[in-house]
C-alpha cells in the first residue's frame, strides 16, 4: 500500500523538487518571481481542463469562466466588504462547484462539439453579467483596491504559496484519479453502457468530476485577483480559456505534469513573441505540430516506442536501396 502511495504521489513530488531548486535562482528577481506565479495560476487553470476533459472527456471552454467567478467572489468580499481572503478562498471553491455541478448533470449526455459550445455559452453570459454588473462587479471599470494576501505579502511568498497549491492540487488529483472514483470516472468516459451495468450514476459522477475541476479554476482565479490586486472585464476572457486549452493539449491532458508543462512553456514563449499576431501563428503552429508528432501532449507520448517505430520505418527502405544497387 506505501509503495502505491509513492507511486501516486511521486508527480507532486517530482514536481516539488524542480520547484525548489529554481527558487533560489529567482529570488530577489520580481521580473522572474511575478511569471512564476503567473505561470502557477495558469498550471492550475490547465490542470482543471486536464480533469474534465483528459480524465472526464468533458471539452470545456469555460474555465476562465469559472475562474473568474472565483476571483469576482474573493475581490467583493475583500475590497467591498472588508472580509478575510480565506472566506474568499472558500467561496473561490464553492461557487464555481455549485455553478458547474447543474451544468454538467444538464450537459453531459451530449456529444462533444454541442457540449463544448455549451460552455462557450456559459463564459459569455459571465462575462456579460460581470460587465453589467454595476457597481458590485466594477462593471467596465472593474475592481481594485483587492487587498494582496496578509500570508503572502510580497513576491517571493505569493511564489512559495501558489506553487505549494499546484503541488497540493496534483498530489490530491493523482490520489484521486487512482482511486475507485477515478477509475468510475474513467470507465464512464470510455464505456458508459459498462459503468452503468457496473451500477454507475453516469451523469452524476461526470458532474461531480467537472465540478470539481470548476474548483480547481476557481483557485486559480483567486490566486490571480490576490495577485494582481485588480480585476476588470478583460482579465479572464475566453481567449483565456482556449490558451489553457493548448497548453493542457500541448504537455498532455491525460498526464499530470502534462499541464504543467505547456503552462511554463505558453507562457515563457509569450514573453519573447512581439505581438499578439504572431503569438496566434506560433500557438496555432505548436499545437498542429503537437496533434501531429505527439498526439497525447509532451508528456504523454512514449518517445522510445516512438523512435523505435521511425526507425523500423527506415529500414525497409534501406534494404531496397541496398538490393537496388546489388542489382546493378
Amino acid at each position: 500500500m506505501m509503495l502505491r502511495m509513492r507511486d501516486r504521489l511521486r508527480p507532486a513530488f517530482i514536481l516539488f523538487i524542480i520547484i525548489a531548486a529554481l527558487t533560489p535562482l529567482i529570488v530577489g528577481k520580481p521580473f522572474w518571481l511575478d511569471n512564476s506565479i503567473l505561470i502557477a495560476v495558469f498550471s492550475l487553470m490547465a490542470l482543471s481542463v486536464g480533469m474534465s476533459y483528459g480524465q472526464a472527456g468533458i471539452l470545456s471552454v469555460a474555465t476562465a469562466g469559472f475562474a473568474s467567478v472565483g476571483a469576482y467572489a474573493t475581490s467583493i468580499v475583500t475590497a467591498h466588504y472588508g472580509l478575510s481572503p480565506l472566506l474568499g478562498l472558500l467561496l473561490a471553491i464553492i461557487l464555481p462547484m455549485l455553478l458547474g455541478y447543474p451544468m454538467a448533470r444538464a450537459i453531459t449526455r451530449l456529444s462533444p462539439m454541442p457540449l463544448s459550445i455549451a460552455t462557450l455559452l456559459l463564459s459569455m453570459v459571465l462575462e456579460i453579467a460581470i460587465r453589467e454588473g454595476g457597481d458590485f462587479t466594477g462593471g467596465y471599470i472593474g475592481l481594485s483596491g483587492i487587498p494582496n494576501l496578509p500570508f503572502a505579502s510580497s513576491l517571493e511568498a505569493m511564489h512559495v504559496l501558489s506553487w505549494s497549491i499546484v503541488v497540493v492540487v496534483i498530489a490530491l488529483y493523482a490520489n484521486l484519479t487512482h482511486s475507485a472514483i477515478g477509475r468510475a470516472v474513467k470507465t464512464a468516459r470510455h464505456d458508459p453502457l459498462r459503468a452503468t451495468a457496473d451500477g454507475v450514476d453516469v451523469p452524476k459522477i461526470l458532474a461531480s468530476y467537472f465540478a470539481l475541476s470548476a474548483a480547481v479554476a476557481g483557485v486559480a482565479g483567486w490566486l490571480y485577483a490576490h495577485h494582481l490586486m485588480y480585476m476588470g472585464p478583460d482579465s479572464l476572457t475566453i481567449h483565456v480559456s482556449i490558451k489553457t486549452m493548448l497548453m493542457t493539449v500541448i504537455g498532455g491532458a491525460q498526464t499530470f505534469l502534462g499541464p504543467v508543462l505547456g503552462a511554463a512553456f505558453l507562457t515563457m514563449l509569450t514573453l519573447y513573441l512581439p505581438a499578439s499576431e504572431a503569438q496566434g501563428m506560433i500557438f496555432g503552429a505548436t499545437l498542429v505540430f503537437v496533434l501531429l508528432v505527439t498526439p497525447r501532449g509532451i508528456l504523454g507520448t512514449d518517445w522510445l516506442k516512438l523512435l523505435s517505430r521511425s526507425k523500423k520505418r527506415e529500414t525497409p527502405i534501406a534494404d531496397v536501396t541496398r538490393t537496388s544497387e546489388r542489382t546493378a
